[in-house]
């Protein structure tokens, strides 16, 4: 008797499920696409302890009569396809007929189902493979597959399973995904009872994406679309401001089925090359439509690979358009202030609670009932901002606002005459020159004239250097306001509230002109001729960070990273002006290969000499004659296998790595000779790199990736003013 046997129906059925079966989401996945493939417009997945227990999808689709349904769960039968060369043309997610035998073999099995012009429908009962029973029911259209008890006749694989957590999240992945690769359906997946995913299904895939990864993500997108020898592309990429650690978030669907691709990967980050860190990966959501004889989904057991008859293609339209969305992108991110934390703790608990503030109520008298108590209730209404004078309704006073620091002594309190002139109280604090600042640099005070004012109450300062004197009686006389020949201040002070007729006329301070610029000391620095164009320069703070006003917004420029990537692109622009030369090698260099990587080179020979080397090869070596200018012969060796690797791998050509590594080389080139963070540059350098910057909207990240500017709206700062 011969030693080779015919496993018996059950043990053949095992393996295939060991095979398709992995876990309870590869379970999930196979009943999804069955219930796609059955035209449904409204899918509902719920899962009970990871789906170990119970799993159930529900369909509104065709359905199956009570002679199909005994069929679905044996094992190669299918209604996708009816001969081998329909496997050439596969439009469907399913075509093995493995998926419902394989579950139904390993699990305790329901399938309700009814078609459309059916008045009943059809349960079908299964056990660990095993048919118990078909019978007439009433339910509603489409398809209901009910799985409880998944691998309990094998113990084996059922003890290699995670956590139900573990589990269940997968089950979210693989439901996510789907929703993101059919938008036109909707989709609902219940786990323990909690609602976790629910789309629309209007066929708007930007709001799939909004459901499945939420508000921030879905508004981080880029739209792409476009099209190359018969591939179509369609989809979102993250702005360059917006990538991750990992290739996780990375979504391509070739033909609505989502795959992982090498070139498809290979393409996107290649052409993120120069937006991004070089460890940094970019998010996606990229469909792409390929005739269905170019592409076979038939590779891998769970269909998650695939092979192009023309890989090339594939990777030039993903390359292409994803490059030219970024080229084009104007968006800059935004500026976020650090919500404020709120007090917790005891001790934050057991202090009373300030009454909400607007910016807008910061004038407004608010009675204090400590003063009253304590006898002051004739002086009538109070301000709360520090120690302002009592005012009547008829004569209000304009508060004033100056740094308070604790000393270490706590000094008497004084209090201003009840009838400070309002004007007064805004005339600019003088400097140790006795002017207000022009705009140019000072060296701060010494410490002794800093403590007068620290330690100084508000009457002193009056008294002292406003000219407010107060005689024995009691009395106020006018204060004295010396004119000076001196150029009037630079910053803009802010007009006096006009006084009633009862108060004593106050000369006061003439405001800056905003029409005309400022006169400038002969000493001073020539200021930048105002720009025509809708920004101006407010100033620059640290050395290193510009501020300019655009329209409702404002940007804060790293002015390092801005002047680098102009270089950048002027490097960039002169290496792909120039053609290809060569520089003939007086001695040949030998590069030692694998086989394979030494057939790769062979045959895109001729492309590898229009980018200017000059070789031939043997069974492990490549003898090179000639290298393109610029390249050494240290890096001729990485930049050969690199290329080689690449054409091996699908995932490049020669030309296109030969120009991500020149352009790698231009990075250190720009730095070097960008301007520097932390130095002093004339407002005219700055000015220029501000007006190159803004002819050119589309420069967002500098060449390794950090974020050139960063934008504020005028609506965002007056919330965190709470103006709005």
């Amino acid at each position: 008797m011969g030693r080779i046997q015919v496993l018996p129906f059950a043990v053949a059925n095992r393996i295939a499920a060991g095979e398709v079966v992995e876990r309870p989401a590869s379970a999930i996945k196979e009943m999804v696409e069955n219930a796609i493939d059955a035209g449904a417009h409204r899918i509902v997945v719920e899962i009970q302890n990871g789906g170990m227990t119970f799993m159930r999808v529900t369909d509104d689709g065709d359905g199956m009569t009570a002679e199909d349904l005994p069929m679905c769960i044996r094992r190669h039968a299918t209604s996708k396809i009816t001969s081998a060369a329909d496997l050439d043309a596969i439009m469907t997610l399913g075509f093995r007929g493995e998926a419902l035998a394989a579950i139904a073999s390993v699990s305790e099995m329901r399938i309700l189902s009814r078609r459309r012009d059916a008045e009943m429908g059809n349960v079908l009962e299964a056990s660990q493979g095993n048919l118990i029973s078909v019978r007439e029911t009433g339910c509603m259209v489409g398809t209901t597959v009910i799985v409880e008890e998944l691998f309990a006749s094998v113990p084996a694989r059922r003890k290699f399973m995670r956590r139900d957590a573990t589990e269940a999240q997968a089950v979210i992945t693989i439901v996510e995904k789907i929703a993101l690769s059919r938008p036109d359906i909707a989709f609902q997946l219940i786990v323990d009872g909690n609602r976790k995913l629910q789309t629309a299904g209007d066929g708007n895939l930007k709001a799939a994406i909004y459901a499945v990864f939420g508000k921030e993500f879905a508004n981080r997108m880029i739209e792409v679309r476009g099209s190359c020898e018969g591939v179509d592309l369609w989809g979102y990429i993250s702005r360059p401001d917006f990538v991750r650690g990992s290739r996780s978030a990375e979504n391509f669907f070739i033909n609505g089925r989502c795959v992982r691709s090498a070139p498809a990967a290979a393409a996107l980050e290649q052409a993120y090359h120069s937006f991004m860190p070089t460890d940094k990966f970019p998010c996606c959501v990229l469909n792409l439509s390929i005739r269905p004889e170019l592409v076979d989904f038939n590779v891998h057991p769970a269909k998650l690979e695939v092979k192009f008859s023309r890989e090339s293609s594939v990777f030039t339209v993903i390359y292409t358009t994803v490059r030219s969305a970024l080229a084009a992108d104007e968006t800059r991110p935004e500026l976020h202030f650090a919500a404020p934390k709120k007090p917790t703790g005891e001790s934050s608990a057991q202090k009373p609670s300030a009454p909400a503030r607007r910016v807008s109520d910061a004038f407004v008298p608010v009675r204090d009932r400590a003063a009253e108590r304590e006898g002051g209730a004739e002086r009538g209404e109070q301000m709360t901002l520090g120690s302002m004078p009592a005012v009547t309704p008829a004569a209000p006073a304009t508060p004033a606002v100056s740094p308070v620091v604790p000393p270490a002594a706590p000094p008497p309190v004084d209090t201003l005459p009840d009838d400070m002139p309002p004007a007064v109280l805004q005339q600019p604090i003088p400097t140790e020159q006795g002017a207000c600042s022009t705009g140019e640099r000072r060296e701060p005070p010494p410490p002794e004239a800093s403590s007068r004012f620290v330690h100084m109450t508000a009457e002193q300062y009056a008294r002292d250097y406003l000219g407010v004197k107060k005689d024995s009686a009691g009395s106020k006389t006018q204060p004295t306001v010396a004119k000076k020949e001196e150029t009037p201040p630079a910053v803009p002070v802010v007009a006096p509230v006009a006084a009633p007729s009862a108060q004593p006329t106050v000369a006061p301070v003439p405001p800056a002109k905003t029409s005309e610029p400022a006169s400038q000391p002969a000493h001073s620095e020539p200021q930048p001729q105002k720009p025509i164009a809708d920004w101006r320069i407010v100033g620059e703070v640290f050395h290193s960070y510009i501020i300019v006003e655009t329209g409702d917004k404002m940007l804060v420029i790293d002015q390092h990273a801005a002047h680098e990537r102009l270089l950048y692109e002027q490097l960039r622009a002169r290496l792909h002006e120039t053609a290809p030369t060569s520089q003939l090698l007086l001695i040949p260099l030998e590069v030692m290969m694998m086989s394979d990587e030494v057939t790769a080179l062979s045959e895109y020979q001729k492309e590898l000499e229009a980018i200017g080397f000059a070789f031939t090869t043997s069974r492990n070596t490549v003898e090179v004659t000639a290298l393109p200018e610029g390249v050494s012969r240290e890096t001729a060796s990485d930049m050969l296998c690199t290329i080689a690797d690449r054409i091996k791998t699908n995932t490049g050509n020669a030309r296109l790595t030969r120009d991500i590594l020149f352009e790698r080389a231009l990075y250190q080139g720009a730095c070097k000779a960008a301007i520097k963070a932390g130095r002093q540059y004339a407002p005219e350098h700055l000015h220029w790199l501000v007006e190159q910057l803004m002819k050119l909207p589309d420069i967002t990240v500098c060449p390794h990736g950090r974020p050139v500017a960063m934008q504020m709206s005028k609506q965002n700062l007056d919330h965190q003013f709470e103006r709005s």
